[in-house]
């Protein structure tokens, strides 16, 4: 009796502690962008005050953070000094204040010396970033000030040309150490750093700075569109903060939350929300599309159908190849776009229900067809519900890149456009290395057996492709299609999978290997 209740213990633990484990997207406020270097306690308490009166706070928005501008230089004791013209009560106070309305704080630094907002010149800023500093100014924020988040901006460790890897993993390693458990660490980096940032931070930023106008947002969605096996087990990309509530239009701000929903992305509002106009306090607290952000899975959401610059994304919710998927149409170009939805490349099969995100309403009960109808920067969003299929085709560019990152110029697997590639995308520079590889981690089959693997490829000249499916290896010979992008054809591989997941690896340890559009599986 005594095992037996012990084995149960021992299960609710875990069961607990996997509950316990998951961090789900960030939801809050952030300084910046309207109030840039503007800030003092009075602004952030009236933010804090407005988050708990608008009813942000009961939609889940808990973080208030502060962002550069509060400090006064590092005193030649080494301890940073606050600027108390701005904070005269003090950090802590304004910390217990956040608190006391049931919000959690956020503060802001940088990886190097100086901040960003210093621009290397404006001496309250020189000097206060972590560098040396780790385990003094974490002891700081964390244990005197009670802070429960931290940015890490890099304008200072470019500036003294730190090793990223290595400065931001003895910031997190710091943050870890300092004695408060549950702190959020978020990497700005302005760039995708590679796969190390998901054993260190909580979220990391995939581009530079967002600007409050659609042509920033899009460039954010399309810079984001290929990397969305790089988020999962409650580690996010993280495109920048949300622009909501300032100068965009109502449905360019429904393509601004709608894709940073679906893509499990944090949301930092940016507006004041002292004077957050209606529509968009609305959208912000819509609880179809916070339900998409904070589902348990945590999931990124490719791009599983295409026309011209209409994008549809899609992710499983609430259980992995459950009937229940999340999907938006993003229609970036400057006309209204009809699109027929492809049921079957959302991975439903026969009638399903589609249910609208924005009019909460079911708009289709038992349908083998739906067109939806996108306004020009604007978005749809819905939950479809239905018997699923196993997925037939796996697109290169939502494949896991172990190798990818965009801050160093060294060839590495990366996503790239082309016309004549199925989406319009594929991936390019595999190989040449053991670890340079693109991995499938998803393939699913229901019953697990044997299958045809029809791999799509291009190159301009004779090149190895060594396919590996669970540990199992066959190798395709001198593919060679004579061009790198323009020209694609297929080989086949008879594969055995099992039942459930399966990893599907392409590699070349010694050489370059072909570039890759996709692969299809056909059940035999």
């Amino acid at each position: 009796m005594k095992s037996r209740t012990f084995i149960l213990l021992a299960v609710a633990m875990m069961v607990a502690h996997s509950i316990r484990a998951f961090n789900p997207p960030t939801m809050g406020w952030s300084s910046w962008n309207t109030f840039a270097l503007n800030i003092n306690e009075q602004v952030i308490k009236s933010q804090a005050d407005a988050m708990v009166a608008t009813g942000l706070d009961k939609a889940g928005y808990k973080f208030v953070n502060i962002d550069d501008g509060y400090w006064d230089g590092r005193g030649e004791d080494g301890n940073l000094r606050l600027n108390t013209q701005l904070f005269p009560s003090g950090m802590r106070s304004l910390v217990d204040y956040i608190h006391s309305l049931g919000l959690k704080a956020g503060i802001y630094s940088d990886a190097g010396d100086n901040t960003c907002g210093s621009a290397g010149k404006r001496a309250w800023g020189l000097g206060v970033g972590l560098a040396g500093h780790e385990e003094r100014d974490c002891k700081l924020y964390f244990i005197d000030w009670d802070f429960d988040f931290i940015k890490v901006d890099y304008c200072g460790g470019r500036h003294m040309g730190l090793d990223e890897r290595e400065q931001y993993t003895k910031i997190g390693n710091a943050i870890r150490n300092c004695g408060k458990p549950g702190i959020v660490f978020n990497v700005c980096r302005w760039a995708y750093p590679g796969a190390w940032v998901r054993d260190v931070a909580d979220s990391w930023r995939t581009t530079g700075d967002i600007r409050s106008r659609w042509s920033s947002v899009k460039a954010i969605v399309k810079r984001n569109l290929y990397l969305q096996a790089l988020t999962g087990d409650g580690h996010y990309n993280d495109p920048d903060m949300l622009e909501i509530g300032r100068t965009l239009s109502p449905d360019e701000e429904n393509t601004h939350m709608a894709y940073w929903c679906i893509t499990s992305a944090p949301l930092l509002i940016g507006c004041d929300l002292t004077c957050i106009p209606a529509y968009s306090l609305t959208l912000l607290k819509n609880p179809d599309l916070l339900a998409m952000n904070q589902d348990r899975l945590g999931l990124g959401a490719p791009v599983v159908q295409r026309q011209g610059e209409v994008f549809v994304f899609a992710k499983d919710m609430e259980k992995l190849m459950g009937r229940k998927r999340a999907v938006v149409v993003t229609n970036l170009s400057d006309e209204p776009q009809s699109l027929a939805l492809d049921f079957e490349a959302l991975g439903f099969t026969g009638a399903v229900k589609v249910y609208d995100c924005f009019s909460h309403e079911v708009v289709a009960k038992k349908t083998a067809a739906f067109t939806t109808t996108v306004p020009a920067h604007g978005s749809t969003a819905y939950f479809i519900t239905g018997r699923r299929c196993e997925k037939r085709v796996y697109q290169a560019e939502e494949a896991f890149l172990p190798s990818f990152q965009e801050i160093r110029k060294a060839e590495t697997t990366r996503p790239a456009e082309a016309a004549a590639a199925e989406q319009g995308a594929y991936v390019g520079y595999i190989g040449n290395g053991a670890e340079n590889t693109l991995e499938w981690r998803n393939v699913y089959s229901a019953r697990g057996g044997d299958y045809i693997i029809s791999l799509r490829y291009a190159s301009g000249e004779p090149r190895d492709l060594t396919v590996d499916v669970n540990g199992q290896q066959q190798t395709l010979r001198s593919l060679n299609t004579g061009d790198y992008a323009t020209h694609w054809q297929t080989s086949d591989l008879k594969v055995t999978l099992r039942k459930g997941y399966n990893t599907v690896r392409l590699s070349n340890t010694t050489a370059w290997a072909p570039n890759v559009d996709c692969m299809t599986l056909r059940p035999l």
